[in-house]
């Protein structure tokens, strides 16, 4: 890449970092996603090999660490399995960070083991697989417990939560948690243990496929939690599925505009050896540097969830970087022998004939 490119990219990851840390800085965006945001920042500063970016993250880390160690001095009353786990994930990232503990991580582990596995993971992972009976949240805003397929307030149909979205709560979860010291509802061997069942991964289908959106972050956060959050790499040999999905279907998501999943195939592909010069990352990295928004964002400006502004740039910046890789490892070296076994009978992913595009023609309703 030519050097008046490296220098595009790095001003575009630095406004990236500006409108996060921005963004991080408001009091009711800080309130609802201070746990994502310290992960944000101590994985950009931990796994980064431009020095600038790697102090940028950590200062902008450390500061809103200490906003959160203000706001969190003590476990709050009546907590549920949920707040925990967000605690707990604010706690790891604050003293990765190296703003200290004060005796959070004492009382989370005196009240984390009151918690079933369902409570943390809306399933009882260790003894079963990732459901399909799980439901979404109601329009109307009711929650429904497992196995309703009609709401409870509005008898409405409902639809079912994908196994993969269940999938990547339970894969991160458990990783943090067993990295913490406190089991969120599972161990992560009891988790990635069912990673064969959700193979073979079908492509996008010209959008015919609901779950693909799912089974794409789904493989991220496989490779995320198996790299510590790109610390290290990863052979292919190991997730032959996961990487050829990845490789085959990247442009799918510059077809669908979406830097937010761009943005998390450049990154794993990268884990995986995928180097600069690849036509894949090329590709990927020119796609974001011209889709950047003024503000230094990425993403849908008009999203109501400031999840959906902050997010797809996080993404982004990860496609952007270049990584201080530490060697080929896994996260769990323990498991290796597990995933090697999986590995020598890959089932790939379904490659179903898409139906044809159906073309909207003027005046049609349809």
């Amino acid at each position: 890449m030519r050097t008046f490119r490296l220098a595009e990219r790095e001003r575009a990851i630095h406004r990236g970092m500006e409108f996060i840390y921005r963004t991080a800085c408001e009091p009711e965006n800080f309130d609802q996603y201070s746990y994502d945001f310290l992960c944000c920042f101590h994985v950009i500063s931990a796994s980064s090999s431009d020095p600038d970016l790697k102090r940028q993250a950590r200062a902008m880390g450390r500061e809103r660490a200490r906003a959160f160690r203000r706001k969190y001095p003590r476990l709050p009353a009546d907590v549920d399995a949920d707040m925990i786990a967000f605690l707990v994930f604010g706690d790891d990232a604050a003293i990765r960070l190296g703003v200290r503990e004060n005796n959070l991580k004492d009382q989370i582990r005196r009240v984390a083991g009151g918690f079933a596995a369902k409570d943390y993971l809306w399933f009882d992972a260790p003894n079963e697989p990732p459901p399909v009976d799980i439901p979404e949240e109601c329009e109307c805003g009711a929650l429904n417990t497992r196995g309703k397929k009609v709401c409870r307030r509005c008898k409405q149909p409902l639809e079912m939560m994908s196994r993969y979205a269940i999938y990547i709560d339970a894969l991160t979860r458990a990783y943090i948690g067993e990295r913490y010291g406190v089991t969120l509802g599972a161990r992560y061997a009891d988790v990635i243990k069912w990673l064969p069942g959700l193979r073979p991964y079908e492509e996008h289908r010209n959008g015919d496929n609901p779950h693909f959106y799912w089974e794409v972050y789904a493989i991220t956060h496989v490779v995320y939690t198996m790299n510590d959050y790109s610390q290290y790499r990863l052979s292919p040999r190991w997730f032959p599925d996961e990487f050829a999905f990845l490789k085959k279907n990247l442009k799918e998501a510059i077809a669908m505009e979406d830097a937010e999943t761009l943005g998390e195939f450049m990154d794993a592909l990268k884990a995986f050896g995928l180097g600069e010069a690849h036509p894949l990352i090329r590709q990927g990295v020119d796609y974001l540097l011209a889709t950047q928004n003024e503000d230094g964002s990425w993403g849908d400006m008009e999203a109501e969830d400031i999840y959906g502004r902050y997010h797809p740039t996080w993404t982004a910046i990860d496609g952007l970087r270049q990584y201080a890789w530490r060697g080929e490892r896994l996260s769990f070296p323990r498991l290796r022998p597990l995933i090697e076994q999986w590995s020598a009978k890959p089932r790939r992913y379904k490659e179903i004939p898409a139906k044809p595009r159906v073309l909207r023609q003027a005046g049609s309703a349809r």
